[in-house]
């Protein structure tokens, strides 16, 4: 089964996972994903992520989920750059998550990184996805 858009595939598993107050969600593995997840577990957001190889050598990621006091860490995850249509932006127009207390993603030509260090570092992108 071929995906549309696999980013948007990975954020809705997450939205689901922490509705359900799963522990653990499995996400097919793509070198991408693996990036945006790394910038999630390094703001603070997922407790940690892992790869693994299974049956037929086939990749997943299985991402464990944080919670704090019995409530999901992210209480929104929204893809903002769509396939159908690409948001980009400038370092000096990166839009700020409810002041700055939120987290976007952008993809820049140095890799995926925060939107705080993409101003820090002076770049613009693609605009992947905001989460608070």
């Amino acid at each position: 089964m071929t995906l549309v858009d696999p980013i948007g595939d990975m954020l809705t598993r997450i939205r689901n996972g922490q509705m359900r107050t799963l522990n653990n969600i499995d996400v097919p593995y793509s070198n991408f994903r693996s990036k945006i997840l790394e910038v999630l577990k390094k703001e603070g957001y997922i407790i940690d992520f892992q790869i693994n190889e299974g049956k037929n050598k086939i990749k997943s990621i299985i991402v464990k989920l944080k919670y704090y006091e019995g409530q999901p860490v992210i209480k929104e995850i929204k893809r903002i750059s769509k396939p159908g249509r690409r948001v980009y932006s400038r370092a000096t127009s990166i839009p700020k998550v409810l002041n700055g207390l939120g987290l976007a993603i952008l993809s820049t030509s140095k890799g995926v990184m925060s939107d705080v260090e993409a101003t820090k570092n002076n770049l613009g992108g693609e605009i992947i996805c905001r989460i608070f």
